[in-house]
Order: structure tokens, then C-alpha cells, then sequence
């Protein structure tokens, strides 16, 4: 059995690093399984692509097809054309996509108009919220997809709500804490900890990547400075984005509670995380680690995902303005988070499950 593994975003390959690892794990009891790693290039800053190769133990890909940024619309009709090719060039019996990123949605476009399976592992969540572009991934993703590989039973419910028959819906539980699972004895603490003068507790991490929240200037200059007047005590750590950077360098801000740092690759951004305060962001799929560390998260966002990191877990949805966060964040530091859980099958051995299903169904 062939199994093509696509990866383009640094969300990508902390979800690609443990279907490795089971593939490989397999490979080593006899079964007749191989794989070819594709990695589009739709990240490319070594921050936020090779990096997260080396700390994960990644295998260089067979190919990356280097298409880099553009516009929606340019960057898929890259990773299309070149996926194209890849596929009469190296056929497969499969083609193994995760998360919502073009690379996602491009490859699986592809691969069904060639006759080739789709495996798509993050399956079925829903935001509703149609202005973001991964929304769309999603449900273009999951309309062409053979295997759906869910991380909770509410995206099963999505699915089966869209026509997807029960039988196609694996409940495997999530990747992405596999991943932290198996390198949280190797979180690494960065070097600007001591210079910062950072130690366990005294300090939040903020990050930003939404269009939404970092491309208007006016809008980015009021959520940073309402994020530094809510830091009391404690410092704000801020992992900048190089496109966020440029932004910001537009104006003068004093921000004296905010620690600006580049992009930290996995294991350093997770030893932030894990000795943190709390964390602000706009990300999803930091939620889901948050709420594995049980870190208080605040989500600068109206719509989620990932609904189970806020009635399970560790995570707070307060929209996308200043006051929402204030008053989220203030009753937090007065009260306190209430106990919160890990959601079922969130316990390291999704990849296992996954590798085990495709075996058994494509043997």
C-alpha cells in the first residue's frame, strides 16, 4: 500500500510528524505499507517550515514544490499544478491530507479528479463562519473525501449532517497531541529566557496571524495596546509574525509589556506555553494544546472550531475586540479557572488508529 502524505503549513507537519511514526512503527512488524512526503512550500520562512522538520524528526521530503505566498487563488492553482504532476509522476493508492490549509484542499481537489482515495484526518469541524478561507478548505476538503478521520464526536455529527455515511466517519481522536505527547519531554526552554527575565507564571503568551485581527493597522495598534494594559504584573510574550512585523513598523507604539521574539520553532514555543501565565490568541489549533497543558486560553475570535476546547477544555472564546478580552480576562485573574478536562480520545495514539484503519481497509 502507497500512501502520499501532504504537508504545506507549520500546522501540517506537527499533524504529518506522528502519522510518520506510526507508518513507520508498522513497517517494522512486516506490513506492506510505504509513503512519500510531499511538502507544498506554502510555509517557507525556516522558522515556521524546516524547523518543525528537524525537532520533529521529519524525513526530508521527496519533494517540495516551493510555491510560497500569494493570493488565495495563485498559491492553489500552484500547489494544484505541481500536485498534478507529482501524482503521474508517483502514483499512489492514496492521498493523505490534514487541518484546512490551501495545500489541503488543493491536493485533495487533485487527487479525486486523478481516481485517487482521500484520507482527510481533522475532519468534519466547522467554524460557520464563512468569511474565513480555511472554512471553505474544510468543506471543500470534506466533500471529496473517502476516509474521514474526526477529533471529536461532534465533527462526526457535522459530517453525518452533510451526507457522509456513518460507516466513512473514523473517530480517532487528535493528531496534533500526539505530537505534543511525544516531544513534551523535550520542550526546550528558549534562549531569551533568562535575559527576559521570564520564570513560571509571571508571563502570558500572545499570538496573532488572522487577517482579520493583524492586517489593518488601526485595528492591530488597538488590540496590542488594550492586550498590554490587561498585563498587570506579568509580561506579555509575543512570537511575531515577519508580515505582522512589517505591519507594525508603519507606526510608533509604546508597548512596554510586551516582549516581541521571533517565530519560535515547536519545541521552544511549547515550553513557552506550558510555563505561561495564560495565552491570548487567534489560533485553533493552539487551543487544542492549551487545553492539554491546561493553560487558560483566550481566543480572539466570534467562531470556533474546535468547540470542545471551550466546553472541556482550558479555552475562552471573547470575539475580536479590546473589551471582550478585558472583561474575560479580568474575571479570570479575580476567580480564577474553573476545572476543566481532556476531550475522549485526546490520549496520543490517534495516529496508531488512523495507520490501523487504512491498513486493514486498503490491504
Amino acid at each position: 500500500m502507497k500512501l502520499t502524505l501532504v504537508a504545506g503549513a507549520r500546522p501540517n507537519f506537527i499533524k504529518i510528524a506522528p502519522l510518520i511514526a506510526a507508518i513507520q512503527r508498522a513497517q517494522k512488524t512486516g506490513k506492506a505499507i510505504s509513503y512519500r512526503l510531499v511538502h507544498t512550500g506554502q510555509h517557507y520562512d525556516a522558522n515556521l517550515s524546516a524547523t518543525f522538520f528537524d525537532e520533529l524528526g521529519i524525513p526530508e521530503p521527496q519533494v517540495n514544490f516551493d510555491v510560497k505566498s500569494g493570493t488565495q487563488a495563485a498559491q492553489t492553482g500552484a500547489i494544484m499544478v505541481a500536485f498534478e504532476q507529482e501524482l503521474l509522476a508517483n502514483p499512489t493508492d492514496l492521498v493523505l491530507v490534514v487541518g484546512d490549509v490551501n495545500s489541503t484542499m488543493a491536493c485533495a481537489i487533485v487527487a479525486k479528479k486523478a481516481g485517487v482515495q482521500v484520507a482527510h484526518v481533522e475532519a468534519g469541524i466547522r467554524s460557520g463562519d464563512w468569511s474565513m478561507p480555511e472554512e471553505i478548505n474544510r468543506v471543500v476538503t470534506d466533500s471529496l473525501t473517502d476516509y474521514f478521520f474526526t477529533t471529536s464526536e461532534l465533527a462526526g455529527e457535522n459530517l453525518r449532517k452533510q451526507g457522509v455515511a456513518k460507516e466513512n466517519i473514523h473517530f480517532v481522536g487528535n493528531v496534533m497531541i500526539d505530537t505534543l505527547y511525544q516531544n513534551r519531554p523535550r520542550f526546550k526552554q528558549p534562549d531569551f529566557w533568562n535575559t527576559l527575565g521570564l520564570s513560571t507564571k509571571n508571563y502570558s503568551v500572545l499570538t496573532l496571524h488572522r487577517p482579520s485581527n493583524v492586517d489593518d493597522l488601526n485595528h492591530l495598534t488597538a488590540l496590542l495596546q488594550g492586550i498590554d494594559a490587561l498585563a498587570g504584573d506579568k509580561k506579555i510574550v509575543f512570537p511575531i509574525h515577519p508580515r505582522t512585523q512589517a505591519i507594525l513598523n508603519q507606526t510608533e507604539l509604546s508597548l512596554p509589556n510586551i516582549l516581541f521574539v521571533e517565530p519560535q520553532g515547536y519545541l521552544n514555543f511549547l515550553y513557552l506555553v506550558q510555563h505561561s501565565y495564560a495565552v491570548i490568541t487567534d489560533s485553533g489549533g493552539l487551543s487544542e494544546e492549551t487545553t492539554v497543558l491546561g493553560i487558560p486560553c483566550f481566543t480572539l475570535r466570534t467562531t470556533t472550531e474546535r468547540p470542545e476546547t471551550e466546553t472541556i477544555g482550558t479555552n475562552t472564546l471573547v470575539g475580536d475586540s479590546v473589551e471582550n478580552l478585558t472583561n474575560h480576562f479580568s474575571a479570570f485573574m479575580q476567580r480564577g479557572l474553573s476545572a476543566r478536562g481532556i476531550p475522549p480520545l485526546w490520549d496520543g495514539k490517534a495516529s496508531e488508529r488512523i495507520i490501523r484503519i487504512l491498513i486493514d481497509s486498503l490491504s
